[in-house]
């Protein structure tokens, strides 16, 4: 549970360190809904690729 929680922590501060880089915004396939007074943001690019890293890297880790 420990390392869970590290590759969580991990994966958060990545995620942070990205988007004030402006890398996050920039995939394809993020959805921008915007009202007069909100936006909300759909990363669907980001959050397939990060769900393809994080599985290649969970199968390594688990063959081990």
């Amino acid at each position: 549970m420990l390392v869970g929680a590290a590759v969580l922590a991990v994966t958060g501060g990545a995620l942070l360190l990205a988007s004030r880089l402006g890398w996050s915004g920039r995939l394809p396939g993020t959805v921008v809904l915007r009202g007069s007074n909100w936006t909300v943001y759909v990363p669907i690019g980001l959050s397939i690729l990060l769900s393809l890293v994080l599985t290649i890297v969970l199968t390594i880790i688990s063959r081990r």
